[in-house]
């Protein structure tokens, strides 16, 4: 039975070509110079743009039927007029349909107490559904259709027009983008609505599909690679989210990402749950309610199954695309420890893999002629040698972005991990020196006992004021002597503490810095790295063990990986502090932290030596 509603938009995308008889026309193909997809200027006059519906192999919103993904393509005019088959560059997104409220009172309140249930905040209003059709988006359209691609766009599970429920790192939000290349391969059936049963194919597919997008549209890249879905040949994600965990939680520390305190996955859902206003009621209370709310521990901030099923680490398995990530060292939103373990990890597997880092803050795509050399490459099959470029690139610190540096591996080949110890002065500052020792393992330097120093917690003070502070109780800080040459530190540092606490739980920050401080608006200044922890998850992410007040114990966990060239003249900081005012819970001031100076040890992984 067809429908009448919601029918098949399609229209002719002009852009003030001169009319030429499709007698005296030539056929426009594809060209390519240097291993790169050109400008054909045939495929920059006319685009075919229409919407559609493909079907999904699972029914996540509870109404008895399949979901539909909403899609929208924009083709080439010769996809129609010449027959010209074209492989596809596709991005999917929750967020083309609208997004909900940053409003603090729609989120977690922070003054929460480590171990304690906190109050539910508001509930964020509803988003108007909104009916964008038949565009859902023009990222990427100028970038690639005038060189012979067509691009494709799709609204994740429960967004905009697409059926089913968000669920944020769930199996659907995998399985619908693998739905819409298995349409772009015949496998899979769509449709010009989204109840009808009039089907649309994609006949002017080669069913070769490279898929890209930045943050959560990155994410969903990844996603659909780990389905192993035939025809998705790469993706270049750019600053992806690839653990839910890591990205709301930090070795057992309920941590935000940066710029969005309080945020937490349940304020996520709600900031794009823009679908079927008739299913939302559903989505809440299953997905939501029943789901996110009870599983995800914001009360001790524990690693659970909840948890592993929204890290894509444990899902690479099938995975077959090749893959160009990009990050940024000093992203702290979604910070680059989650394109470090995937690069990794697909490293590993034997896969064609390249990375892409800069110096910048959240997103930052690579240059667009690599783009084009790796969909040039694994769209088109054109022999660019693309397997031989140098596998990791690096943007230097105050170069532009198009003018990477090349480099064999990340971390740098002759990177190596340095120790050094803590010397007692931290509430003014205290001295970081080279642990050096001797073939037997023994201290080149004599060691002498340094004891203990206690900072204590309070959350008024932000890590930048504690930074700058000549002296405070609210943080120990320890620093090298001035650099007298420039220090390349390139990997992910370790920090071993042995700490106690005078309560049952605290919070515990670190940040790595460059002094002296300058406030510099420039994101390679100043902070060089963090990292924080919960202390009773010493042992385990998954179970921890209350402090027992007074008695020390081993903490020890990595910082976010980092490569950057501290400046000869500058000293690198180890400062200690407790709550993280930018990014953990606020707990309330009083907690003493003491740290045994003599137990503890930061490992920097240093290309040049630190003399």
């Amino acid at each position: 039975m067809k429908t009448k509603s919601l029918p098949l938009y399609v229209c002719l995308a002009s852009f003030s070509a001169p009319a030429i008889p499709l007698s005296a026309q030539q056929p426009a193909l594809p060209r390519f110079e240097n291993g790169e997809a050109q400008v054909v200027e045939a495929f920059a006059k006319d685009w075919i743009q229409h919407d559609l519906w493909v079907e999904a192999p699972f029914d996540s919103d509870g109404d008895g039927k399949q979901d539909r993904m909403h899609v929208a393509v924009t083709r080439p005019a010769q996809t129609d007029s010449e027959k010209l088959k074209v492989p596809v560059i596709y991005q999917s997104s929750p967020y083309y349909a609208g997004m909900g409220s940053n409003d603090p009172k729609h989120m977690w309140n922070p003054k929460q107490q480590i171990g304690t249930e906190p109050p539910k905040h508001e509930d964020a209003p509803e988003i108007d559904q909104q009916s964008l059709r038949p565009v859902l988006s023009r990222d990427h359209l100028k970038e690639w259709v005038p060189r012979g691609f067509a691009v494709v766009h799709s609204s994740s599970p429960g967004t905009g027009l697409s059926q089913g429920c968000p669920t944020v790192g769930g199996d659907n939000e995998s399985l619908a983008p693998k739905a819409v290349i298995d349409w772009l391969n015949g496998r899979a059936k769509g449709y010009t609505t989204p109840d009808g049963d009039e089907e649309v194919k994609a006949y002017w597919s080669t069913g070769k599909v490279g898929m890209t997008g930045t943050s959560y549209n990155g994410t969903l890249a990844l996603a659909a690679a780990t389905t192993g879905v035939e025809g998705l040949e790469a993706i270049i994600p750019v600053a992806p989210n690839t653990s839910y965990y890591h990205y709301y939680r930090s070795n057992g520390l309920v941590r935000h990402p940066g710029g969005y305190i309080g945020e937490d996955i349940d304020v996520l859902y709600d900031f794009i749950n823009s679908g079927n206003p008739d299913r939302r009621d559903y989505c809440n209370c299953e997905v939501r309610d029943k789901g996110m709310l009870k599983e995800f521990d914001r009360k001790d901030g524990n690693y659970n199954a909840f948890w592993k099923e929204r890290d894509y680490l444990h899902e690479l398995g099938p995975m077959k695309a090749a893959m160009l990530m990009a990050h940024a060292f000093n992203d702290w939103n979604v910070m680059p420890e989650h394109s470090i373990r995937i690069y990794e990890a697909v490293k590993a597997k034997g896969l064609p893999t390249q990375l892409f880092m800069h110096q910048g803050g959240h997103g930052g795509q690579p240059p667009v002629s690599q783009m084009n050399r790796w969909f040039t490459r694994y769209l088109y099959n054109i022999p660019n040698d693309v397997e031989k470029d140098p596998p990791v690139r690096i943007v230097r610190e105050g170069k532009p972005r198009d003018e990477p540096e090349s480099y064999a591996n990340y971390p740098h080949p002759d990177s190596k991990p340095v120790s050094f110890r803590l010397e007692k002065g931290g509430i003014s500052s205290g001295a970081l020196v080279r642990n050096d020792r001797n073939a037997n393992g023994n201290p080149i330097v004599p060691i002498v006992s340094q004891g203990k120093e206690t900072l204590i917690d309070n959350f008024s003070f932000p890590g930048s004021a504690l930074a700058q502070a000549e002296w405070s109780n609210h943080r120990l800080l320890y620093s090298t002597k001035p650099l007298e040459k420039e220090v390349h530190i390139s990997g992910t540092p370790r920090i071993r503490l042995r700490v106690a606490s005078n309560k049952p739980s605290a919070c515990l920050s670190v940040w790595l810095v460059a002094l002296p401080w300058t406030g510099s608006k420039r994101i390679t200044d100043d902070v060089i790295t963090r990292g924080w922890a919960d202390p009773k998850n010493a042992k385990s992410l998954e179970n921890e063990e209350p402090l027992v007040p007074g008695e020390f114990r081993t903490v020890e966990f990595h910082l976010q990986p980092e490569d950057q060239i501290i400046p000869a003249g500058e000293s690198i900081g180890l400062m200690l502090f407790a709550s993280d005012r930018d990014f953990t819970l606020w707990q309330e001031p009083g907690t003493e932290l003491s740290i045994d100076l003599d137990q503890s040890e930061l490992i920097l992984p240093i290309v040049s030596s630190l003399e």
